[in-house]
């Protein structure tokens, strides 16, 4: 089966796993969410969202389905982290050149992501998990610059967190319509970019008027 395969049976696949067993299905969630991490195609957006639908029809409860999906993000996570931290970023964008396709990451994606964290720093690692196309990859820079595991565990769970339980919520909501909160994730997904970008000014504002107050009380 390939990834198109994939993603398209996705949600059926979860349905029949839930068919089964209530466990089966919390497994099937979180090994799709753990998949999401490592092939960002995979949407994360269709995963949560269809377990809060489950929710809503009865067949699984609310808490386990986050948890699931909680857990799968943060361990899918680690790869990537790991491989930032041994592997430098000449020789990963070199792979991703011949490879990237085969799992949907390109060399510009990872580029996008090096420069969102060295503008941003440490607070990407949360903010960046509510941000598609960056949420995934946030984890290689962050290797790469050797952030410190437990501030990058903490921050990650932190931000899928909030991911996870929101896409859920929205599920529940939305019932048979599930499918559709991708479409009000984008939107979303802008704001937040707006506000980094608007607290990083704010931030370098601050600075500067810092030292400029300091330089005046010295004079």
């Amino acid at each position: 089966m390939g990834l198109a395969e994939l993603i398209t049976e996705l949600p059926e696949l979860i349905k029949q796993a839930v068919a089964v067993n209530p466990l089966a299905g919390y497994a099937a969630i979180f090994t799709a969410m753990f998949l999401e991490n490592l092939f960002p195609p995979i949407p994360s957006e269709l995963i949560m969202p269809l377990g809060g639908f489950l929710v809503q029809q009865g067949e699984l409860q609310f808490i386990p389905v986050v948890l699931a999906g909680l857990l799968g993000t943060v361990i899918g996570a680690l790869p990537w982290y790991g491989i930032g931290r041994v592997i430098n970023e000449e020789r990963i964008e070199q792979w991703l050149e011949r490879h990237g396709r085969w799992i949907g990451i390109s060399p510009a994606e990872l580029a996008r992501s090096r420069r969102w964290f060295n503008r941003f720093g440490t607070a990407l690692v949360f903010w960046g998990r509510l941000v598609p196309g960056i949420r995934t990859l946030i984890s290689v820079p962050a290797g790469i610059e050797m952030m410190p595991f437990a501030p990058f565990l903490i921050w990650t769970t932190a931000g899928s967190l909030i991911w996870t339980l929101l896409l859920t919520l929205a599920g529940f909501l939305m019932g048979e319509s599930y499918s559709s909160v991708e479409l009000w994730i984008e939107p979303v997904s802008k704001v937040i970019k707006v506000g980094l970008v608007v607290a990083l000014i704010a931030g370098v504002i601050w600075l500067g008027l810092r030292i400029w107050r300091r330089r005046q009380s010295a004079d």
